[in-house]
């Protein structure tokens, strides 16, 4: 056949041009499958709209577009959603970036002119992420992406807010949340990253009524101005006289209770604890059970307010050093000790976050959890690693009322309406109550999560029932990291729930994080990120993809090495070399249809049972979602089976005179290499769908062509047990050929006491010379003796002697070896020297010692096998 693959495959140039292909054709679209198909809907986590592809993206991109077109291939009407949140915090840092560069600020320029500059910013940025999730090969439905803050989802939104507004589970209320002073808003839990740092442990005098103290230790000794109790443990014989009595806040000398409870740690710092409700989440479920008053010492900012007495007006850590040296002066300090501790710092700003009482807007969110939790529980939802389950469930059962509004600009407005006069509040869909003029709208926003939590449904056109809603919600698969397991997947099982009546979606599968080469978080500090877009540049997409779709188990981390992608791009190279020595081997006109079993040869019958059985592996370990472990398997069959035998032995047959086997020959190498395109497909989408334009096929594409069929009938165990042995003889003789360092090019002789393999070793000796450089091959009689001076290689019952003559020259050899051994005992005394030197092992470091050992270990083990030959050679002279 004409070759119509070129030498190599140009990634650079196929992976745009086959996109585009693929795009405009409309095969993303799940109306490329029949009308009566079952939907398959994957939901794309949407990434922020100011994002620039990083890893996680790459892993996500890669498993649900595997995902999506395993699904298209096996008929269903696979529809994959894409979209882009809002990311209010990190777009409203950018718009004030750029502000701040122009010499503005947001409060400057207002709310409506920052909103358009937002918007601007957005259309002219915002689009880069798709861009980059399109060269990994995203096979999304793009006429249908959405966007957090686009019209139908902002209806969506207030529908969902005003639905929990009028079940009475929506509430304004004054609560203690995560505050950052550098963006001014109230946070989640997700926005806020653990940072361990060098502290300080601060111990320090409670004055108490009648002239005492009670000694307490602080690591953040400006909320003492907030103290509004001092507590220790009701059976601690130190403090007990103490209990029920006043002590003075220092510097302010406000009265405060000593109280006692079992929460105290007797043998943490003084086991006395200073109870601070307004900037403490454990101060203040102490100070909830105890009725304690809540005092904020804190501005928006995080400078001190008038609480704070005389230190109103400074900042949080200016307020700490001075009030310590104040306290310093009235005698009031004990000691101050280094302490490692670890601090809530903003993911977004980096500045600490301070636990503030807030008047912010909350979700009862119990009633909601309660659903989600029973989803689980009774298998309408499966979380994949199945032990996630235990951590989804301990969170839903111990969730607090979520507070979802955030006092930002760029997000969805909360449709809460208070009147100027009166003060009543209105939560409405459309606009203020009425047009008195007298409403005004709150200025918060809603939390991202909260649109987030209705993306499965909203994105289908909820609250309306709008076509795409009936066709493919509740959708099938959500995929995403295991980090956001709480923060958005449980949301979004709580929010369809209760606004759906349905499961949102029938599996969560949670990938982890890819960390670097020596499983470390990468990082621009550590300096060891990999650039997904740099590897694709280089590498092109389908090696990068291999390489994250088969390194690692689900819900486990995966370490990503440049090695590896190296060997995914020589895999794919591979596999483009195959394609090319089949189709210069095809027939102009080859037919597609394969023989059936009882007319192929031995070759052929043992590689269409390997292939039968790994298309049934392939589809366990998919229903599985071991997506891993079945692309490192078709790697395996056609890397070490397809390639390194059924190839080089179907050689015989093209280049001999048979037609009739090098018809069929021809036909199973055609057969093996589309199935297994079809296979590879979803792992390597652009380079298969190259190959399979080029070879003979039935269809328009191979992204809508029907995946893999076992047919049982080529499922052939005698075929593999007789190839296994033949296989067992050719690797002994490889072997055997290394060992006596034979040239790979020398024609060698072999006599074969074929067992009960006689027929099928006469039928195939060519193998031999195939694959092993065997051309001479004797079979041997029944019941002759051995050969003398042979090398021996057996498998079940047949026997292979290589006579040595043939091999090697016996004298040089066993010269060469004499002068091997001797070089190795010169090696091994001076090791034996060295570590026989008292000095050399005490004062040596441990790890050149260990390295010395092991060197000698070798050696002997060098010494052993040269010995063994030496004898053998020996023997035969």
């Amino acid at each position: 056949m004409t070759e119509k693959l070129t030498k190599n495959f140009n990634f650079q140039e196929a992976e745009s041009r086959l996109y585009n292909w693929w795009r405009q054709s409309g095969y993303f679209k799940p109306e490329v499958a029949p009308k009566d198909a079952e939907p398959y809907v994957i939901s794309m986590p949407p990434p922020n709209v100011t994002g620039a592809l990083h890893n996680g993206h790459a892993m996500f991109v890669s498993l649900e577009d595997m995902m999506i077109r395993h699904a298209r291939m096996k008929g269903r009407a696979a529809l994959w959603v894409p979209g882009a949140d809002h990311a209010g915090i990190a777009t409203q840092l950018q718009v004030e970036k750029m502000l701040r560069d122009e010499g503005k600020s947001r409060e400057e320029v207002g709310r409506e002119e920052f909103l358009y500059r937002t918007w601007e910013w957005k259309e002219k940025y915002g689009g880069e992420i798709q861009n980059q999730l399109q060269k990994l090969g995203a096979s999304c439905d793009w006429d249908r992406d959405r966007f957090t803050l686009d019209d139908g989802l902002s209806i969506a939104v207030r529908e969902a807010f005003v639905r929990l507004w009028e079940q009475g589970l929506i509430y304004k209320g004054t609560r203690l949340i995560n505050w950052s002073p550098g963006l001014k808003t109230a946070v989640s839990d997700l926005e806020v990253e653990d940072k361990e740092i060098e502290g300080k442990l601060y111990f320090f005098k409670y004055p108490v009524e009648g002239g005492e103290y009670i000694p307490v230790a602080t690591t953040r000794p400006e909320t003492i101005l907030g103290d509004t109790a001092v507590c220790v443990h009701p059976e601690d014989e130190r403090y007990q006289r103490f209990i029920g009595k006043m002590a003075y806040v220092p510097m302010l000398n406000r009265a405060i209770p000593v109280i006692a409870d079992e929460y105290v740690t007797r043998e943490f710092g003084t086991g006395a604890l200073k109870v601070t409700p307004g900037h403490d989440f454990n101060d203040y479920e102490l100070g909830q059970k105890h009725g304690l008053e809540i005092i904020s010492i804190l501005n928006r900012d995080a400078s001190l307010n008038e609480n704070a007495g005389p230190y109103a007006g400074l900042d949080r850590f200016v307020a700490r050093e001075k009030l310590w040296k104040d306290m310093e002066a009235a005698g009031l300090t004990i000691e101050t000790k280094p302490y490692p501790m670890v601090v809530p710092v903003s993911q977004r700003g980096g500045e600490i976050i301070e636990p503030m009482i807030s008047e912010q807007w909350f979700v009862k969110i119990q009633p909601l959890a309660d659903k989600a939790i029973a989803a689980v529980r009774d298998g309408r939802i499966k979380i994949v690693p199945e032990h996630f389950e235990k951590v989804y469930f301990h969170w839903l059962e111990n969730i607090q009322d979520w507070c979802v509004s955030r006092q930002l600009w760029w997000g969805h407005r909360i449709p809460a309406w208070t009147h100027r006069e009166t003060g009543e509040i209105r939560v409405t869909r459309d606009g203020p109550p009425d047009a008195s003029g007298k409403w005004e709208q709150d200025e918060d926003v809603l939390d991202t999560w909260f649109s987030s939590g209705l993306w499965p449904f909203s994105t289908l056109g909820w609250p309306n029932n709008t076509p795409d809603l009936q066709r493919f919600y509740p959708t099938h698969m959500m995929e995403t990291g295991y980090d956001i397991l709480f923060f958005w997947v449980a949301r979004m099982i709580m929010m369809g729930l209760w606004f759906t009546d349905q499961a949102p979606f029938e599996t969560v599968y949670l990938h982890g994080l890819v960390r670097d080469e020596q499983g470390r978080k990468m990082s621009k500090t550590t300096g060891n990120v990999l650039d997904p877009l740099e590897i694709v540049e280089e590498f092109g997409a389908d090696a990068l993809r291999f390489t994250l779709l088969t390194g690692g188990a689900p819900g486990s981390d995966m370490n990503l090495a440049m090695g590896r992608i190296e060997h995914s791009r020589n895999f794919g190279n591979k596999l483009w070399q195959i394609a090319r020595f089949i189709l210069s081997n095809l027939e102009d006109d080859q037919p597609l249809d394969l023989p059936k079993p009882a007319a192929l040869d031995l070759p052929s019958r043992w590689i269409l049972s390997r292939l039968t059985e790994l298309i049934q592996n392939v589809d366990r370990l998919f229903e599985g979602h071991n997506y891993g472990e079945a692309g490192r398997q078709i790697l395996s069959f056609v890397w070490d089976e397809f390639a390194d035998w059924y190839v080089e032995i179907s050689k015989a047959a093209l280049y001999g005179g048979d037609l009739d086997a090098k018809a069929s020959t021809r036909a199973t190498l055609l057969y093996v290499l589309d199935t297994c395109l079809r296979l590879l497909h979803p792992y390597m989408p652009f380079i298969t769908e190259e190959i399979w334009q080029a070879i003979p096929h039935t269809g328009k594409a191979l992204i809508i062509a029907q995946w893999p069929i076992v047919h049982t009938e080529y499922a052939d165990g005698t075929a593999e047990n007789v190839l296994a042995t033949i296989q067992e003889l050719v690797i002994g003789i490889r072997n055997t050929r290394q060992q006596y360092d034979v040239d790979p090019a020398k024609r060698i002789a072999a006599v074969i006491a074929p067992g009960s393999m006689r027929q099928v070793l006469e039928n195939h000796s060519y193998v031999f010379g195939r694959l092993c450089n065997v051309h001479d091959v004797t079979i041997a009689d029944d019941g002759a003796s051995a050969p003398e001076n042979a090398a021996t290689i057996v498998a079940a019952d047949v026997t292979i002697y290589l006579p040595l003559a043939g091999l090697i020259d016996l004298e040089k050899e066993r010269q060469r070896l004499e002068d091997e051994l001797a070089g190795l005992v010169k090696q091994i005394e001076r090791s034996q020297g060295t570590l026989g030197n008292e000095n050399f092992v005490s004062r040596a470091k441990p790890e050149v010692v260990q390295r010395e050992r092991e060197k000698l270990s070798d050696l002997l083990a060098s010494q052993e096998r040269v010995q063994s030959r030496l004898d053998a050679l020996k023997s035969m002279a």
